[in-house]
């Protein structure tokens, strides 16, 4: 996404009656629509625009919490939004866009004003599964988005009202485990914004322990947040079977261990041998970044264990002239390489 803001154009079709829709007689002032999304008021950044019948209001966001997921070409003033199997891409100022390959009719086309880019809703929502309704008595837009609710909570936790847990942040309600909520989308490593069935929205922890929500760039924003963590303790002294309840020494498997716990409330056995029992077993060429790597060592079949740091390079502790350090996976790690589990 460029710094320009991108925006969404509510194209509206005023309804008056079940079967045709014509536009009001009196133009409409951005001052007195409102815009509701499954019957929550939304508050746009900027004010709406309203261009010969078509109001403006931003994209982003609704295109967010309805499901969808955005990309933007600066270069070809191009926007494309994905929702599941869904495709949708329109270049600014043009009357069609394509959805899965095929072409569809705008009634209005995207312009960039003010530096907001600005593309109709009505058309957007309507190819994503959501449905729009000018209600005349409120002079509201009314939209009724298709969400799934395909989130399932593992273990309790607290949707609060900002994505924080310090006291500035309110816990809104406890949510129980299998409770099922829809993902608005990732707010970062540890946060995620959510809605619930009963269309109260928040934010929960993106921890694995809280909910089976995952996805490939929540994955990667875990595994960077988890190195730049561990990448903290560089230069800790190695002692062998230090505690696991201190940060002043480390040995392989307790550096491992507290950076797990204290990044993603993953609680790992205290050894290595029983830390490569858990997760999912990956092969040697399919390594990502926060992958455990386990070693033979002091004549044990798993004596060591590494957390992969990417671009092959690990991330552990057995030296103590080094303490916790990375250096690179080669060959004298790999006659040594006996296993590598995937934790999240």
């Amino acid at each position: 996404m460029t710094k320009s803001k991108t925006l969404l154009a509510v194209s509206l079709l005023y309804s008056t009656s079940a079967h045709a829709e014509t536009a009001p007689q009196a133009p409409l002032t951005p001052q007195n629509v409102s815009i509701y999304l499954d019957g929550q008021q939304l508050q746009p950044e900027v004010q709406p625009l309203n261009i010969n019948g078509t109001v403006l209001v931003p994209m982003r966001g609704l295109f967010e919490v309805q499901g969808a997921k955005l990309s933007w070409n600066n270069a070809s003033k191009t926007v494309t939004a994905t929702k599941g199997d869904t495709t949708l891409t329109y270049h600014i100022g043009e009357l069609t866009a394509t959805l899965n390959g095929q072409k569809l009719t705008l009634t209005t086309p995207g312009q960039i004003s003010k530096g907001y880019t600005m593309i109709p809703l009505r058309f957007v929502s309507e190819a994503l599964g959501s449905t729009v309704k000018w209600v005349q008595g409120t002079r509201s837009v009314q939209i009724s988005s298709s969400v799934d609710y395909d989130t399932s909570v593992l273990w309790g936790v607290n949707l609060r009202s900002s994505p924080d847990s310090g006291s500035s942040s309110v816990s809104l309600e406890m949510l129980s485990a299998g409770a099922k909520v829809h993902v608005i989308r990732e707010v970062n490593a540890s946060w995620l914004e959510i809605r619930t069935q009963d269309n109260r929205t928040g934010y929960i922890s993106a921890k694995p322990k809280y909910s089976d929500y995952t996805s490939p760039t929540l994955i990667e924003k875990q595994a960077d947040e988890l190195i730049a963590y561990g990448k903290k303790y560089l230069g800790t002294p190695y002692v062998f079977g230090a505690s696991p309840d201190q940060t002043d020494t480390f040995d392989c498997s307790s550096f491992v261990k507290r950076v797990f716990q204290d990044t993603l409330s993953i609680d790992l056995p205290r050894v290595s041998y029983d830390q490569a029992n858990i997760g999912k077993k990956v092969e040697i060429d399919e390594l990502r970044k926060g992958d455990l790597l386990f070693f033979s060592a002091r004549d044990l079949d798993i004596g060591h264990v590494a957390i992969y740091a990417g671009d092959n390079q690990l991330l552990h502790t057995y030296s103590k002239e080094l303490g916790v350090h990375v250096e690179a996976f080669d060959s004298k790690w790999k006659k040594r390489f006996v296993t590598a589990r995937r934790i999240f």
